[in-house]
Parts: structure tokens; C-alpha cells; sequence
């Protein structure tokens, strides 16, 4: 199983041991992968998933039997549904007792099939290196994903004459790659006729490693651009042809100018409920040429019904565009959505006295590193992260489909173990960060130094807020009252403690913050009753 790894790259692994997985924590002793403890299994897949996000290869998580594998579910749902590459390995007890309900026994394999792309159980030995060799291929080809390989503790034990498949032959499995050349000349023809085009760019931009061929093809052509949440910084903030995030929490502009397209190029996104206002999904398809791209073909049609669907890889298809011409100009168009943008842009009445999050985002984002890794949690911080967030050149890292509190702290100790010359900073909530800041230990232990802000308004906020409009602010078992001090849990763990109360002086604590070596953690007090819009 080490073996394997080493032979597919891996230099690094994230886990919790069991004695259902110590044959392969043993053998780890004896290779240059790094593992790194954490401190519950499923920050393990979480990291993972950072390190997949920042390198584009498989990250790959850890865990026992049992509890230690359950445990996992969550980080690879949350892979599985932002459509992440990760291999986890777990340990099972041994093939004799499977299905006998012996001691930390869980049918791994069945409690994650609706979360997996693909799932082993190896009852032989002769198989680990093929299925190692399948894993890592299907895991990072396609529409990529988190692949599961449950491994017994005997089969872990046995011995076999290694040798690692040098390919891989998967009669079911054919990823479609490159595009249909005569679905591809219809979207040239209908951009050739269009007036008011709009590309809405998704996650799978990212996963594709196509953000540079779109922003040329946009470029080249002058049609403006949205994204959907998981496309966040796929395009630069301040680029001329970028128009914001579309969706249920995004700019009013933003959709306006998705609503009032006569052609929508979407690209690499799943247009689910938080991508795309749901009330007009009828008028997207009724009233517009839709192009749908998407490397896989389920997610074409399943939500809005395509005028021209192309199945393939973006990085291929944008490259195939590139070599095809057309003549038009929709400046014009631009300088609408322009207009619109001024005129529709959000004013916020922040209240004096605390953090305005939305302003502290919009000024921490622009201080940091042209490059740098922004892993915002779920929840308000989220929403405030997404909207004001400035882009330049690095990454912004989020739970999009599955919406997992606790996500930003292991997914940046993942990013930044992946690339430790890259600025990492988390944003999360006094929620998000009580369920998961176990791994400023990891953190420490490990050495991998990541800037943390929490957002602190003593409530659940996004649920708080959910209650005020929903219920009249009849709230429930939202309240964090009798939270920690931060402080003191900065001290335990040996990290630089910084407070802020106020927008006073924050730029200069900002420059201090992020220049300082090492980690930090910052406490932002905002209030408790400001909401997203």
C-alpha cells in the first residue's frame, strides 16, 4: 500500500491510526511520506481536500475500522459534492469476521456509496497495486472525486511480489475529453449573432485548470463573466469583463445581467439552487440560447435544458475554441452591465462600534499576497467572504455543495502543507471554529502555519438569520453564549492572539497580522444581529 503511494507521488498524507490500519501506519515508517496526525478523522479528508484544491492531485486521508472510518463520511461527502480528488484509505477488520459485527466492524463501503465515485474492498492481496493504480485514475479523471479503498487488517498483513501497473484499462470507464467539433462551431455561429452574451464560470473551471484559457477566450471577444461561488477567483476581481457572483446570495447585477442574456455560456457549473436564482429557471431556458460545457454528462440538462450541450474536458474545449474566429463587439453590452454594477452595487449600514465583515473581508483580501489561499468556512462568513472577497492571482477555497461548517481551518493546514511558500489565511465563524480548532494542534505539531480570523457574533449566524426572516425573530438553540475566550485558547496551543473590536486602526493590524512568521489567530467581535445583506 506505501509502496503504491510513493509510486502515484504522494508525499504527504493526513490521518488518525487505529489498530485496524497500524500494519500501514507501520510500514509508513519506513518511507518519505509525510503522515500527519490529526486530531478527528474528518479534518483528515478535509485536509485533503486543501492539498487536492492548491496541487490539482489526489489528497489522501487515513483512517481505522469503525468509528475511525465513519468518522471520514462527512470531509468526503463534502469532497464528493464539490467534486474534489482524494483517495481514502481505511483499515477493516479481518475477511473472516466481515459481516459478523465484531468489535470498530463498519460496512464503510455501503455507508459511503452515495459519496464515493467509486468504492474497493480488497479481500486479496494480488489486487492492492491495480486497485491503487484504478483508484488514483478515476479519483483524478472526469468529473474528479474522492475514490474509497477499505483495506482488512489481514490483507494488510499478507505479502505478495510487488509491481505497480504501469497504465490502466477501465472497459467501463471512458471519460469523454474533447468536445464535438460541430457542437463547438454552433456556439461560435450563435456568438457570431448574439448581442448580450454572459459566461458563467463554475468549480469545474478550477478543477480542469482552465481559469487561463477562459479569461483569454473572454478577453479575446470581450464578453463579460460571472461565476457561481465554487468559480470564485477563476477571474480577477478588478478584471474589466468580471461581473460578480451570481446566485441566491450574490449580486443583484450579477443576475440581472445573467437574466437579461441573450446567449449564457456555462461553463464548468452545476446550476444548482445557490448558483442560480431558482425562480428564473424557466426564463433561463425559455428566453435565451444556453450553452452548457460540463465533463460530465449527467450534470447537462439535469437542472436548466441546454439549447447546445458539449460533453468534454473545459482545458480542451477552450482550447478548441481558440483556434475558431467570429466577428462581433458587444462593448456595448459591457458597458450596460457597467452601469448597472454602479448603480446596483450593495450599501451596507454597518454599526458603529464593531467589525464591519464586510469591509474587513474586502480589506484583508486586498493586503494579502497576490497568490495567496483564502479558505472562507459556511455560514454569514461565507456569504460576506463570497461577495467581498477581492481576487487577485491565488485561490478561494470553500464547502460549496455540501455546505460544511468547520471546513476552512483542516482545508488551509491542507493548502498550505501543499505549498508552504503560499500565504494561507482562514475565515470562519465563533460556529465554524468551535468545531474544529482540535487542529490548531495538528497545526503546531506539524508545522504548518496558517492565519486564522474568526468572525465572533456569539450566535449561529446564518441560522439566526434564517429565524429572523422566517420565524419574526423567534429564535432557537442559536445562541453560543458562554463561548470560550479565544484568547486563552490561543495560549494554550502557542499561537499570537490578536483582538479587534473596531474598524479603528484595522489596516495597521492587518499589515502586522499577515507580515508576522508563523501562525495567528485573529478575533474579529462584529454584531451579533448584522446580516449578509
Amino acid at each position: 500500500m506505501v509502496k503504491c503511494l510513493e509510486k502515484e507521488g504522494v508525499s504527504i498524507l493526513y490521518g488518525y491510526p487505529g489498530v485496524a490500519i497500524c500494519p500501514f501506519f507501520n510500514s509508513i515508517l519506513d518511507s518519505d511520506i509525510r503522515p500527519v496526525l490529526v486530531r478527528a478523522e474528518q479534518n483528515a479528508a478535509h485536509m485533503a481536500n486543501g492539498y487536492a484544491r492548491v496541487t490539482g492531485r489526489p489528497g489522501v486521508c487515513v483512517a481505522t475500522s469503525g468509528p475511525g472510518a465513519t468518522n471520514l463520511l462527512t470531509g468526503i461527502a463534502t469532497a464528493y459534492m464539490d467534486s474534489i480528488p482524494l483517495i481514502a484509505i481505511t483499515g477493516q477488520v479481518n475477511t473472516a469476521q466481515l459481516g459478523r459485527d465484531v468489535f470498530q466492524e463498519a460496512d464503510i463501503t455501503g455507508a459511503a456509496e452515495s459519496f464515493v465515485k467509486f468504492s474497493y474492498i480488497i479481500k486479496d492481496v494480488k489486487d492492492i497495486p491495480r486497485v491503487f493504480k484504478e483508484a488514483f485514475y478515476i479519483a483524478n479523471t472526469g468529473r474528479p472525486g474522492p475514490v474509497l479503498i477499505d483495506v482488512p487488517i489481514d490483507i494488510q498483513n499478507a505479502q505478495l511480489e510487488f509491481e505497480y501497473p504501469k497504465e490502466v484499462s477501465l472497459r467501463t470507464y471512458k471519460p469523454t475529453v474533447k468536445g464535438h467539433a460541430i457542437q463547438i462551431k454552433k456556439v461560435v455561429d450563435e456568438l457570431g449573432k448574439a448581442h448580450m452574451p454572459l459566461i458563467c464560470i463554475g468549480g469545474g473551471v478550477h478543477l480542469s485548470h482552465a481559469a487561463e484559457e477562459v479569461r483569454s477566450f473572454a478577453e479575446k471577444y470581450g464578453i463579460p463573466v460571472v461565476s457561481t461561488l465554487m468559480g470564485l477567483s477563476a477571474m480577477p476581481t478588478g478584471h474589466p469583463l468580471y461581473f460578480g457572483m451570481v446566485g441566491n446570495n450574490g449580486q443583484e447585477y450579477a443576475n440581472r445581467a445573467m437574466n437579461e442574456s441573450d446567449l449564457l455560456i456555462v461553463i464548468g457549473a452545476r446550476l444548482a439552487d445557490r448558483a442560480i436564482q431558482q425562480t428564473n429557471l424557466n426564463i433561463l431556458a425559455d428566453e435565451r440560447t444556453i450553452v452548457h460545457i460540463d465533463v460530465d454528462p449527467a450534470e447537462i440538462g439535469k437542472i436548466v435544458g441546454p439549447t447546445i450541450p458539449i460533453v468534454g474536458d473545459i482545458k480542451h474545449i477552450m482550447n478548441d475554441f481558440a483556434k475558431r474566429d467570429f466577428d462581433n463587439d458587444f462593448s456595448e453590452w459591457v458597458k450596460v452591465l457597467g452601469m448597472w454594477r454602479e448603480e446596483m452595487a450593495p450599501h451596507r449600514s454597518p454599526k458603529p462600534g464593531y467589525v464591519d465583515p464586510a469591509g474587513f473581508v474586502r480589506m484583508l483580501s486586498e493586503k494579502m499576497d497576490d497568490n495567496a489561499v483564502y479558505v472562507a468556512d459556511v455560514g454569514q462568513n461565507q456569504i460576506w467572504s463570497a461577495n467581498y472577497y477581492v481576487s487577485k492571482s491565488g485561490r478561494f477555497l470553500t464547502s460549496g455543495g455540501m455546505g460544511t461548517m468547520s471546513y476552512s481551518i483542516p482545508a488551509a493546514i491542507g493548502a498550505k502543507s501543499a505549498d508552504q511558500s503560499r500565504q494561507v489565511v482562514a475565515v470562519c465563524g465563533d460556529g465554524g471554529f468551535q468545531m474544529s480548532f482540535m487542529e490548531l494542534a495538528t497545526m503546531q505539531q506539524h508545522s504548518i502555519p496558517i492565519k486564522i480570523v474568526v468572525l465572533k457574533n456569539n450566535y449561529l449566524g446564518m441560522v439566526r438569520e434564517y429565524q429572523h426572516y422566517t420565524y419574526h425573530d423567534r429564535y432557537s438553540v442559536v445562541s453560543l453564549d458562554r463561548s470560550p475566550d479565544l484568547e486563552k485558547i490561543a495560549q494554550a496551543y502557542e499561537i499570537p492572539f490578536t483582538r479587534v473590536y473596531d474598524m479603528e486602526g484595522i489596516s495597521e493590524t492587518l499589515d502586522s497580522f499577515l507580515a508576522s512568521e508563523g501562525p495567528g489567530l485573529m478575533e474579529c467581535v462584529i454584531d451579533s444581529y448584522d446580516l449578509v445583506k
